[in-house]
C-alpha cells in the first residue's frame, strides 16, 4: 500500500518517538580525583551517583575518639583504588551546573559501590537508594567512617552554611570552588624549601593547591605519610 508523503513523514516521526531513547555515551579515560565522590576525566567533572563522601575539610572521629581528616582519607582511597586505570562513567543525570552525575567503573567494578562498601562514603538517599545495601554491610562491619563517629556529609555542609561558610552539596558544588584534582594514587606532595627543608603537603591542606613539585630538584610525590616520613620529609605546619 502506498501512503501519501505527509503520512509517511508522520509515521517516521512516530517510530522515532516510540523507540528507545539513546543513552548518553559513557565518559571514558584516566581520572583525576577531586574528592571522595568527584572525579575529572578529560576536563569533564563527574559526580559519583548515589553516594556522598565527607568534604575535604571535614573531620571525623575514629574508634578511639581521635579526630582525623576523613574527607582527605576518602579522596586518597578513591585515588588509590583507581590508580592509573582507565575508568568508564555511565551518565545518569546532570546537575544544575551542567556536571555529569554517573556510575563509574574500573573494569567490572562499580567504584560508587566500592566507596560505600568500604565505608569511605555514605549512601546518598536524598537522590538514590542504589547503595543502601552496601552501606548497611559497611556499617555492620564497622568499616571506614563507621568504625568511629562522624556527621553525615550533608549535615556537615548544612552546619557550615548556617555558620556562613560556603559549602558544596551534591547538586550545588560549583566547579570553580572544587579543590585541585588528585592526579594519581600517590597524591602527597614532597616539597623542598629554599632552606633545604623537606616538607610534605596533604590534599586539602592550606598550601597544597599552590605547591608545585619539581622532580629534577629532588622533590617527589608520596603515597602515604609513613612513606614521606621514612624518606626524611615532615608534615607542613598549619
Amino acid at each position: 500500500m502506498s501512503y501519501p508523503k505527509a503520512m509517511r513523514h508522520a509515521l517516521a516521526v512516530l517510530v522515532l518517538l516510540s523507540g528507545p531513547v539513546l543513552a548518553a555515551e559513557p565518559i571514558v579515560g584516566r581520572a583525576s580525583v577531586t574528592d571522595g565522590d568527584t572525579v575529572v576525566i578529560r576536563s569533564t567533572r563527574v559526580r559519583l551517583h548515589g553516594i556522598d563522601a565527607p568534604e575535604s575539610a571535614q573531620l571525623c572521629q575514629d574508634a578511639a575518639g581521635k579526630s582525623y581528616r576523613c574527607g582527605q582519607g576518602a579522596a586518597l582511597a578513591l585515588a588509590r583504588q583507581i590508580g592509573e586505570a582507565i575508568i568508564s562513567c555511565e551518565p545518569r543525570d546532570t546537575d544544575r551546573y551542567g556536571r555529569t552525575v554517573a556510575i563509574c567503573r574500573k573494569g567490572d567494578e562499580d567504584l560508587n559501590a566500592w566507596m560505600a562498601s568500604q565505608g569511605y562514603a555514605t549512601a546518598y538517599q536524598r537522590y538514590s537508594r542504589d547503595y543502601v545495601g552496601v552501606e548497611t554491610t559497611a556499617r555492620a562491619l564497622k568499616r571506614g567512617l563507621w568504625a568511629g563517629t562522624f556527621d553525615p556529609p550533608s549535615d556537615w555542609r548544612r552546619a557550615k552554611r548556617a555558620g556562613g561558610v560556603e559549602t558544596r552539596p551534591e547538586m550545588e558544588k560549583l566547579p570553580a570552588a572544587a579543590p585541585a584534582p588528585v592526579q594519581t594514587a600517590c597524591a602527597i606532595k614532597g616539597k623542598i624549601s629554599r632552606k633545604g627543608d623537606k616538607i610534605y603537603h596533604l590534599p586539602g591542606t592550606r598550601d597544597y593547591d599552590r605547591t608545585v613539585i619539581t622532580t629534577g630538584s629532588g622533590e617527589r610525590m608520596f603515597c602515604s605519610e609513613d612513606e614521606a616520613k621514612a624518606a626524611g620529609w615532615r608534615g607542613a605546619r598549619g
